[in-house]
């Protein structure tokens, strides 16, 4: 495959990594009817038994093929970016890699756990949730709970791409906003996850279209 048909093939995997940002946003807030805060370990485990399905399918699209994806992404802009910027490109590229790994991980992990966690649950839903807990510490700590080695990419992308004009500018300052917001998640507050989450959904869908449309 020539540099250029993998630079497309990378624009249609950006703009499907937006999609997938998406799907995970309905699924999660609009399918969804998570327990509150008070309901019992027994009612959060019959929502996990009662879901199994759904949340192990949109784990795997959301983490495993998110991931799949991504790399695709990262290693499509880093054969470009290389021919002006080797050194900083593959800087860039190898924090791309880190997020694809921590990512494909964290959605292996949640998958497998909960799997145990109904097969436990169905005779001890109070030790099942307990490994649930564990399970979500651990996932969290590799690809969901702080955005900040994606953002790194991001912010590095941003600074490579700068000065050649790789992506318009405007696009490119798209980019560091994402990456601060990236960067704030590591602060305990919903609001900055939200906001990178959104903004990267657009950036995803623009530098998609930037890639595809520098083939024609």
């Amino acid at each position: 495959m020539t540099t250029k048909a993998f630079q497309k093939l990378g624009g249609f995997c950006a703009i499907s990594l937006g999609l997938i940002y998406i799907t995970a946003f309905i699924v999660y807030g609009g399918f969804l009817d998570y327990p509150k805060a008070n309901t019992t370990e027994i009612e959060r485990f019959n929502f996990l038994y009662n879901n199994y399905s759904i949340l192990s399918v949109i784990n795997l699209i959301s983490y495993v093929l998110f991931g799949i994806l991504l790399a695709i992404l990262v290693v499509s802009i880093h054969l470009k970016t290389k021919e002006y910027s080797p050194n900083l490109s593959t800087l860039t590229a190898s924090f791309g890699i880190v997020w694809v790994g921590l990512v494909i991980a964290s959605g292996i992990i949640a998958n497998i756990g909960l799997t145990a966690v109904i097969e436990i649950g169905i005779k001890e839903p109070q030790k099942a949730m307990l490994i649930w807990k564990s399970v979500g510490i651990v996932s969290e700590g590799l690809g969901g709970g702080n955005e900040i080695v994606g953002a790194i990419w991001v912010l590095l992308l941003g600074i490579t791409t700068f000065k050649h004009l790789f992506f318009s500018k405007p696009l490119n300052l798209l980019g560091l906003f994402v990456a601060l917001a990236g960067i704030l998640t590591i602060f305990p507050l919903d609001i900055f996850k939200e906001i990178f989450g959104i903004s990267q959904i657009i950036w995803f869908i623009c530098i998609g279209t930037s890639m595809i449309q520098k083939t024609h």
